[in-house]
């Protein structure tokens, strides 16, 4: 049995919102390098340089890459061989959060009830997804989520007999419905299977997967591929503003499902995919 004393977790916590909010992943960078490379359209190609130099001057004057500065999602996979002191887990998460959005002169973005709209005024509470594996290890995923893109995200309760052929339909659904409100060029999490709330959360976690990974599923890995090539074909394009690049990676997680049906989650991330993860 290995002690983990809470403090640590909310430390860690502080400097992941920070560093996610201001320093785009190693993954995501190169795919963006790639779709200048790439882009057909002229207008395409310069939205997406002005993209990479404004990822520049968030790096170098500490500036976050977007105003929206997300709803701070974290995923906790906590080996069963650890055992917390110092405090209650989830309020040290939470104290990391608020610590990283004030330190880090973050913008403040989440309100107390959902209707009356009052603001927290620090950012909290955050969205914890905890899992339970095998170990003596913490892992922490930090993916700040804005809502440009998160309000353009779908949950389609299929019937079997839809088949493959209705999960590319209800994905290339969601991304023409979505069109520029979700900031493209776009990186589209999709979950496939499981019940209602399950396949959202895998769709959820599959924007945490770097882009230049595939499933090692095959039929997934020739879904994700062909999914993006069909999104990239809509013309919709980088600012919505027309080209060949509407999204930079379809990343796709699927699960065992009821016999009845088949949940499909689309939940779409704009170009500022950020995600970060720290092991203790």
């Amino acid at each position: 049995m290995r002690t983990l004393n809470v403090n640590e977790v909310t430390e860690t916590i502080k400097e992941m919102c920070i560093e996610a909010n201001h320093f785009l992943p190693k993954d995501m960078k190169c795919a963006m390098r790639r779709a200048i490379d790439t882009e057909e359209a002229p207008l395409g190609r310069q939205i997406l340089e002005q993209l990479q130099e404004n990822m520049t001057i968030a790096e170098q004057d500490m500036i976050p890459i977007c105003q929206d500065t997300g709803m701070a999602v974290i995923f906790v996979e906590v080996g069963q061989e650890v055992h917390f002191e110092g405090g209650f887990v989830e309020d040290a998460i939470n104290e990391g959060v608020r610590k990283g959005y004030e330190e880090g002169f973050l913008r403040k973005s989440v309100v107390k009830d959902p209707i009356f709209r009052e603001n927290t005024k620090d950012n909290t509470p955050a969205v914890v997804h905890y899992s339970i594996v095998p170990g003596d290890k913490v892992i922490i995923t930090a993916a700040p989520k804005g809502f440009g893109s998160e309000n353009m995200s779908r949950v389609f309760m299929l019937k079997p007999a839809d088949g493959i052929e209705g999960v590319k339909s209800a994905v290339l659904t969601a991304v023409k419905d979505a069109g520029p409100n979700a900031c493209p060029p776009m990186v589209v999490g999709v979950g496939i299977g499981g019940t209602f709330e399950k396949c959202a959360l895998m769709a959820k976690k599959a924007l945490t997967r770097p882009v230049d990974e595939f499933s090692e599923v095959p039929y997934v890995r020739e879904l994700e591929k062909e999914l993006l090539e069909k999104i990239n074909c809509t013309g919709i394009g980088p600012g919505g503003l027309g080209g060949t690049t509407t999204a930079l990676a379809v990343n796709i997680i699927t699960y065992p499902t009821h016999i009845a049906g088949l949940p499909v989650a689309v939940n779409i991330c704009c170009h500022v995919n950020r995600h970060i993860v720290r092991v203790l």
